[in-house]
């Protein structure tokens, strides 16, 4: 790493050499560690939705109404808005790891201390402050996990994780019909233990989360170089160690200029006025997504109870089933958001949860749905859009600068929630008050177009971000500044440039120029086959020229950064191939990591390794070097 430190600028390869590396123990207990808490989540909001009738209920110990237990859930969502604007922000300027322990920290302090409500006001302050502590937790953990797990599985273990809210739902329908059970606990004692079994959940989770390091990112912007080093250096050497394998050279570093401080001020100009097409996006998802869930999912249990007649000790097996169909949406539909792509499965989900919810609104004005096609209908459009709203905070933490990060995402599920998770209860619950199957019809019509809104959005304003770095994305301000430090001065480029020995320079340019070969022969095949009639193309198909990278606008950089990911790996093949001799495709796989690429990628690779003359397959199907074993020479020709 070298520094300017007379402008305060740093050059390192922190992120790239985080988003090189392959999948490892350090990942799953980033995924244990920090997910763990959607869990946490679900199961706090389910259990309570399940043991609020039992408050009100005499001799439950404490003397409350169910209009008191509406506005202690709306309490809960108004700390949650509150919190994740307050500690966004801190998250941003204090760091990832001292907000997601403070965070956690608040939360199970103020759970545990609604066990022991007596009265209406206590239980108010308590969910307030339970609220505010989930609500930060929000932005910490999005933001944390976003900035360490690798580019390549950004997207799927984004979505999983968030979706696993549902996991915990599911846990907490179950647990509820225990602590419900006179027969087991008291009237006054159920509801209690509920609350303090959030309490103890959380600090299992704690103990995890104390092993989870602060973000290499934050740490190099806001001058913590070298501590952000040191921590990349313990992650490699640990993966190395577990894998027995040398790690792939990283690409290319990012220029900063370091700041401690940067004003909300500038944060917010940044964000709303060189991103306003992004700004709108995250704001069409998240109060999308937001109305159709908080408008269904707390309902979900009358509407079954009013008009399908299935009683309310049955209620919480139809919501344990109705939390597993939410938790595999993300679950089994996260790869494609890392595959097929972010545009196409954001917008497509976000439709198809539409398109099913008019068809369930239809069939419900004409009455012919029984309690089981309803709720199957239910569960299939929210098994859609548990993927879709899962992906509206992967979406706003990516395509915004580091240093907005956690405000972004904080002020986006403050508004959303603000907007959706308001406007949608009240709105579905006069609907189900009315008795009216045609009026819940139309809640469900209203919803259906709240989540296309959120589509047509995707499909004008989104991002390609699969499998990009974050930097990439959307450029770090202080990088911006550091380019503009530079202004009247030779470019940051050649400052580099020089800093670098020549036989790594001399690499660099053969790298380019092999780069631009293989993007004009791909484009001579697209010329001439079939492809040339696709419309339009994603990141890669670009002309690639040399330094497309920090100096042309955003699709730019994801197609020149596309080809160098793909040409590092094909020379990790051709590598592989020269220290081995021939070898079958499964031993070359494991000997370079292709498992850990991404889907496809090691196949992507392998072929343009062909082409290129790089590989030659053998009639046993194995590969070898150019020339196949035992006689150097050249390969066909690589068009």
């Amino acid at each position: 790493m070298t520094t300017t430190a007379e402008l305060g600028v740093v050059t390192t390869r922190v992120p790239a050499r985080l988003d090189r590396l392959p999948w490892s123990r350090f990942h799953w207990r980033i995924v244990v560690g920090l997910g763990a808490v959607w869990i946490l989540d679900g199961l706090e909001v389910t259990i309570v939705g399940a043991v609020a009738s039992r408050m009100t209920e005499p001799g439950s110990g404490i003397d409350l109404t169910s209009a008191d237990i509406g506005t202690a859930a709306a309490i809960y969502v108004a700390g949650a808005c509150a919190g994740a604007l307050l500690f966004g922000r801190l998250t941003d300027r204090y760091g990832r790891k001292k907000l997601f322990m403070l965070t956690l920290g608040i939360y199970i302090l103020a759970t545990v201390a609604t066990a022991f409500a007596q009265d209406a006001w206590y239980l108010y302050l308590a969910r307030f402050v339970t609220g505010m502590g989930i609500g930060g937790e929000y932005a910490a953990i999005n933001s944390a996990v976003d900035e360490l797990i690798p580019a390549r599985n950004r997207g799927q273990v984004d979505l999983a994780i968030n979706g696993s809210y549902w996991v915990g739902a599911a846990l907490g329908s179950l647990a509820a019909v225990l602590l419900l059970n006179e027969s087991l606990l008291a009237a006054d004692l159920g509801w209690r233990l509920a609350f303090g079994l959030g309490g103890i959940l959380g600090l299992g989770i704690m103990l995890v989360r104390r092993h989870v390091p602060e973000s290499p990112r934050w740490l190099f912007i806001h001058g913590h170089q070298d501590e952000a080093e040191r921590i990349v250096d313990r992650i490699e050497a640990e993966v190395r160690q577990e894998t027995g394998l040398e790690l792939p050279e990283p690409g290319e570093a990012v220029t900063v200029r370091q700041r401690d401080v940067i004003p909300f001020t500038e944060i917010a100009r940044v964000a709303l006025q060189r991103y306003p097409r992004r700004a709108l996006l995250g704001l069409a998802l998240f109060i999308g997504q937001a109305f159709l869930y908080n408008a269904i999912v707390f309902d979900l249990g009358t509407i079954l109870t009013g008009f399908f007649d299935i009683g309310s000790g049955t209620v919480p097996y139809f919501l344990a089933l109705f939390a597993i169909a939410n938790f595999l949406g993300p679950l089994l539909l996260g790869r494609l958001f890392d595959t097929v792509g972010r545009k196409p499965m954001i917008a497509g989900t976000y439709f198809g949860s539409a398109v099913v919810a008019a068809v369930l609104a239809v069939l419900l004005i004409n009455g012919s749905l029984t309690a089981w096609w309803f709720f199957l209908l239910v569960s299939l459009t929210f098994f859609v859009a548990s993927a879709g709203a899962s992906s509206a905070y992967l979406t706003v933490s990516e395509v915004f600068p580091m240093e907005t990060r956690a405000l972004s995402i904080s002020l986006f599920f403050a508004v959303g929630t603000a907007v959706g998770g308001i406007t949608g209860p009240l709105l579905f619950g006069h609907f189900i008050h009315s008795g009216d199957a045609t009026l819940v019809a139309v809640g469900f019509l209203v919803g259906a177009a709240a989540m296309a809104l959120g589509g047509i959005a995707e499909v004008f304003f989104g991002v390609r971000a699969e499998q990009q770095s974050l930097e990439n994305i959307a450029r770090p301000l202080t990088a911006e500044e550091a380019e503009a430090a530079w202004r009247g001065e030779p470019a940051p480029q050649d400052i580099r440039d020089r800093l670098l020995p020549a036989p790594v320079r001399q690499a660099a340019h053969e790298r380019e120029l092999r780069i631009a070969d293989r993007t004009a022969r791909r484009r001579d095949r697209e010329r001439a086959g079939a492809r040339r009639y696709r419309p339009g193309a994603g990141p890669g198909s670009a002309l690639y020229s040399p330094g497309m990278v920090g100096t042309a606008g955003t699709a730019s950089r994801t197609s020149a950064m596309a080809e160098q990911r793909l040409d590092d790996e094909i020379e990790q093949v051709a590598q592989a191939l020269q220290d081995a001799g021939p070898t079958s495709r499964d031993r070359l796989e494991r000997a370079v990591l292709g498992g850990s690429w991404g889907p496809g990628r090691f196949r992507r690779a392998l072929r343009e390794a062909e082409r290129e003359a790089r590989a030659t397959r053998l009639p046993n199907g194995s590969y070898a070097p150019p020339g196949g074993p035992g006689r150097p020479g050249s390969a066909p020709d690589p068009r």
